[in-house]
């Protein structure tokens, strides 16, 4: 192979002369037909007409570019069996890459170039996107392989780099017992050489269309938790509103009637109406009852008067799961902080008592000048969390954490327990 390579270099050192001797021909002709031809033509055939002698000169230095360009394309494509020569390739490279071709275009079009240009058996162009080679075009489609180093006998890789940052790779796979000529490598190091700028251009739209999917996604799943919110709200509102309405209303429709009986009868049954009265009273008590429950299920006042902390322990005290509660630099946060906090340890231990089958639990809190962190951890059964779809505790949990500006984190493992972490930015009261 490597003495076929000096006889194609060889072959190329017999085109250049010919074409030598083609421009020779050409101007020889040129001299001919005006110079001559035309001297016979008017007659002046003893010596050469200064004015034609001018004319020929000047068509000659016109077509000498034009004519030289044919005649380079000529020759190459005689040596190199009708295809274009590598380094007429290389020289066309940019012109066609940057034409006219829309950018989805570009990888696929320098694929096709590296592999006619080098006689590859395919070609293959990939673009470091965030940190990963990833494919952008083949050539001949179907050639999906990585671009791993030494990967397979006459598999050849060169990196594409641009001010030291690897931008691409280009990839050929040569043909069965046929390496690449001494002309071919230097056409491939010099497409590797002259691609940074395109690929550069190719990387940041591949960026970009990533980008604009990723800020998709986030504004549906933000849509999503948002109509979660909603729904919510309006499924609570109307919880309170039947709860209002079979339990407090009842209450205090029946004490408003028995009272009025009692004005009725005291004129009359005084002693009964004494009885009715304290009736109301003990009513009245239990009216009362059914209201604080109802309003701490909307926001506990202890969690506003005393804080986190205090809220929590009053919650835990009524679990039928041991929890065991650390504190940690603790103090008072906005009022939404506390809030997505609370109601998010609350859903945390409902569903570790509902599903962990977990004999304790542990809630920890550890406050910093900006940061408020929450872990509920129970060594239960745990989930799978890719096979489960996310309920409405979980869906709850999430929504009130993000609408607070943190991060909920979910981390278990069937037989293995679960983790859930909340981070809520806020900055902390003065004083606390």
């Amino acid at each position: 192979m490597r003495v076929w390579g000096r006889w194609l270099t060889g072959r190329e050192r017999l085109a250049g002369l010919l074409m030598v001797g083609g421009l020779v021909v050409f101007v020889v002709l040129v001299y001919v037909v005006i110079v001559l031809g035309g001297g016979a033509l008017i007659g002046h055939t003893s010596s050469p007409h200064l004015g034609l002698s001018v004319l020929a000169t000047a068509v000659v230095a016109l077509a000498f570019g034009r004519v030289q360009s044919r005649l380079e394309i000529v020759m190459s494509r005689l040596v190199h069996g009708g295809r274009q020569s590598p380094y007429e390739i290389l020289r066309r490279f940019s012109p066609e890459v940057t034409g006219s071709r829309a950018a989805d275009d570009l990888p696929a079009r320098m694929a096709e170039i590296l592999a006619d240009g080098t006689a590859a058996k395919s070609a293959q162009v990939w673009l470091m996107v965030d940190g990963r080679l990833r494919l952008a075009a083949t050539w001949p489609p179907g050639d999906d392989r990585p671009p791993v180093a030494g990967d397979g006998p006459g598999r050849r890789e060169l990196p594409v780099r641009q001010a030291g940052e690897l931008l691409g790779v280009l990839a050929v796979q040569e043909h069965e017992n046929v390496p690449l000529t001494p002309v071919e490598e230097r056409l491939f190091a010099g497409l590797a050489n002259q691609a940074g700028l395109v690929l550069r251009g190719t990387r940041l739209r591949a960026e970009l269309v990533h980008r604009i999917a990723e800020l998709s996604t986030l504004a549906a799943e933000l849509r999503m938790s948002r109509q979660r919110l909603v729904d919510a709200q309006d499924a609570e509102r109307r919880r309170l509103e039947r709860d209002i309405h079979d339990g407090a209303q009842q209450h205090l429709v029946a004490l408003a009637v028995n009272l009025s009986l009692a004005r009725t009868l005291t004129g009359r049954a005084p002693e009964r109406a004494d009885r009715l009265v304290v009736e109301q009273s003990k009513a009245a008590t239990a009216t009362i009852d059914v209201i604080i429950s109802l309003s701490r299920g909307i926001y506990p006042s202890l969690l506003a008067d005393e804080g986190l902390e205090a809220a929590l322990r009053t919650a835990i005290s009524q679990s039928p799961l041991p929890v065991e509660l650390a504190v940690a630099d603790l103090g008072r946060y906005p009022a939404g902080v506390e809030a997505a906090a609370y109601f998010c340890a609350l859903e945390a231990l409902q569903n570790s008592v509902k599903h962990s089958s977990a004999n304790a639990v542990h809630l920890g809190l550890r406050g910093g000048p900006g940061l408020l962190e929450l872990t509920v951890q129970d060594h239960g059964a745990g989930f799978d969390l890719g096979a489960v779809p996310a309920g409405a505790g979980l869906a709850n949990m999430r929504d009130r954490v993000e609408s607070a500006g943190g991060t909920l984190t979910i981390e278990t493992t069937p037989s293995h327990g679960t983790l859930i972490a909340a981070r809520l930015p806020g900055v902390r009261r003065q004083g606390d």
